[in-house]
């Protein structure tokens, strides 16, 4: 049975070894470069605006790289369970090749265990090497993203550590699973498809953020969490929040919104929240504050009782997720295994 399951898989094994390899060469070859460049630029440049304005430039200039190795680990899991789960056992089913095994005995609970065993731990072994190796190459990158990119970006955690592995397994047995129920190749893999794309949807925007309960604080404005200061034109004064938590770079930030003294919500992060302050006289006076605004305003506006109220899960926890969520897609994955060989066991010959 190894035998037989790997002259069926053997080809799709050496295209994905093969790509594999290809994708740690380029790593390998970049990754010292990156950082060394990354040292480099740390180790010249001093605390304040000009280490940002070195992050903006060295992110920027790996910032295809950076994105094209981060879509490769996402689709991984996928690709996956698109070409190698749904077709597994689907294929036997239409071909009714399965009987010839089964009459040569060969129980169906082995037939499917090697199948699954075999070709599972291939695929979830190719993602685990794919996920590690792009979160090798990628730490000085992760260390100077901009917001959006960051390591606990939903897009950019997925990509990371060892949740591609957990992805890689539950989108086989998916795709298996799937495949058993409906029998059929291409309608299996639309139907796989569509259910991995929907958990993977599900699980960052409405499981990932309660895994750990977040954290919620308030925290004065400042450089770091500002966008601007602004005035409309029938003479309303109003700050923009920027979604960052100050002295918590690269957390994950759920919520943020400007508070009022009374701690009342006036307007979230990216729009512009109206305070009623002088901009005729004083620290935010027009010709003070301009635009972009001034510290001195700043410190009135902090002085009055504004607060940004923020809802985040800070960078310390990146691990901790990592394995919540990975152990999450394990309990789906068993689950999906013990559903397969419940169904083979009493699927008639």
């Amino acid at each position: 049975m190894i035998w037989l399951t790997w002259r069926q898989f053997r080809a799709a094994a050496v295209m994905t070894a093969t790509l594999l390899v290809l994708l740690a060469a380029v790593l390998l070859t970049t990754g010292s470069r990156l950082a060394n460049d990354y040292a480099t630029g740390i180790g010249s440049c001093a605390r304040g605006e000009e280490c940002a304005g070195f992050y903006d430039r060295f992110f920027g200039e790996y910032q295809l790289p950076f994105l094209a190795s981060t879509l490769v680990v996402l689709i991984l899991p996928a690709l996956v369970g698109l070409f190698w789960g749904a077709p597994l056992i689907t294929r036997e089913l239409e071909s009714s090749t399965h009987l010839l095994v089964w009459n040569q005995s060969i129980a169906r609970t082995r037939w499917l265990a090697i199948k699954l065993g075999f070709t599972g731990l291939v695929a979830t072994a190719a993602a685990g090497v794919s996920g590690l190796a792009v979160t090798w190459w990628s730490g000085p990158l992760d260390q100077s993203a901009p917001e959006g990119f960051a390591l606990m970006d939903p897009l950019v955690f997925g990509a990371r550590g060892i949740a591609p592995m957990g992805y890689a397994a539950f989108a086989f047995a998916l795709g298996v699973t799937v495949g058993m129920l409906v029998r059929r190749t291409l309608p299996a893999m639309a139907l796989t498809l569509a259910v991995f794309a929907a958990v993977q949807l599900a699980v960052p925007l409405l499981v990932r953020p309660h895994l750990l309960p977040p954290v919620t604080a308030s925290f004065e404005i400042g450089k770091g969490n500002v966008d601007g200061l602004s005035m409309s034109r029938d003479g309303v004064f109003s700050v923009i929040l920027k979604p960052a938590i100050p002295g918590h770079t690269g957390s994950w930030v759920l919520s943020s919104a400007l508070a009022d003294p009374s701690g009342r919500t006036i307007a979230p992060a990216g729009e512009q929240a109206p305070i009623p302050v002088s901009t005729t006289s004083g620290p935010c006076a027009l010709s003070g504050a301009g635009p972009q605004g001034g510290e001195a305003c700043m410190v009135e506006i902090n002085r009055l009782g504004y607060r940004q109220r923020a809802t985040y899960q800070p960078l310390e926890r990146f691990w901790p997720l990592q394995w919540i969520e990975t152990g999450i897609y394990a309990l789906l994955t068993l689950g999906l295994t013990w559903l397969s060989f419940w169904w083979i066991r009493r699927r008639p010959s």
